[in-house]
């Protein structure tokens, strides 16, 4: 049998979490599974048991959150052979989006029975992982926003951004990627391993997650008066096919800004200050896929 244990964050999302155990009793394969539950309690709390669990030899560590708790449960499993599962219940649920997972956790706790693995790339923004996506600008503002709002869920994430947006006013940015210099003024510099920034909503389409690159998303500000046209071009994924929108596929980045010293890692802010630096980490997490 193999060993897993479930990481739940209880504040996750809208609640959808809420009963996890019934589910999972219900739904996994008792026949193949031996399991616990474990409910964090602070900050850092899923990466302190996600490495507990590489050191004892479990065979998958399973997240049940969004993708704050995915982010800080892989940080654990880096180069390891402990794979992650994800349950998704939070608010963006990007990574899960991008790999096909349903968004129903009955069903992605069917999705564990097969126990189907694969490897995918992760990277470090200032030595801060992240798996699914990351940046500085617009988005790191308004993920810092939403963290002040204490309330989760889709509706506020519009808010926050609806609020901040006709006030934000674009940045400076000098770059070195993989070797060649560039400079761009943008209104945010988004860092993309997968397809998906959340709530279905893409930049970038052709993002692959095991490629061995991260796409260097550089997003000039539309004007206000254009946003009700072009917004919905995020949902269909063909905003790249705009003109405010450059990707570059890279490597390692160093990244200086003129001003501004927020960044974020999978919707998690934090101080990045004004020099940031980008590095891949090819195939370095296993993870549990449909």
């Amino acid at each position: 049998m193999k060993k897993i244990i479930f990481i739940v964050n209880p504040i996750s999302g809208v609640g959808k979490q809420k009963g996890i155990e019934k589910l999972i009793n219900k739904y996994l394969d008792a026949s193949a599974f031996e399991y616990s539950v474990v409910y964090t309690t602070q900050a850092g709390h899923a990466t302190e048991i996600s490495r507990e669990a590489v050191s004892l030899g479990t065979d998958a560590v399973i997240a049940v959150g969004g993708d704050g708790t995915v982010n800080e449960t892989a940080q654990g499993l880096i180069g390891s052979e402990t794979a992650l599962g994800i349950i998704p219940t939070g608010s963006g649920n990007g990574l899960s989006r991008h790999l096909g997972i349903p968004m129903n956790p009955a069903k992605a706790i069917r999705i564990l029975n097969n126990f189907k693995t694969a490897r995918i790339d992760t990277a470090t923004l200032n030595d801060n992982l992240f798996v699914n996506v990351a940046g500085v600008g617009f988005d790191a503002k308004v993920a810092k926003e939403f963290a002040k709002s204490g309330k989760r869920g889709f509706a506020t994430y519009f808010n926050v951004v609806r609020s901040a947006y006709a006030s934000y006013k674009p940045k400076t940015y000098k770059m070195v990627i993989d070797g060649q210099e560039i400079e761009r003024k943008a209104l945010m510099i988004s860092f993309a391993n997968s397809n998906q920034f959340g709530n279905n909503t893409s930049i970038d389409p052709n993002a692959s997650i095991d490629d061995g690159f991260i796409d260097v998303c550089i997003v000039s500000k539309v004007p206000y008066w254009k946003t009700v046209f072009l917004a919905p071009l995020l949902f269909m994924k063909k905003f790249d096919r705009t003109p405010y929108v450059e990707i570059i596929r890279a490597k390692e980045v160093e990244l200086v800004r003129n001003k501004g010293k927020s960044g974020h890692v999978d919707g998690d802010p934090f101080i990045a200050g004004k020099n940031v630096h980008l590095k891949i980490q090819p195939l370095s997490l296993k993870i549990i896929i449909p």
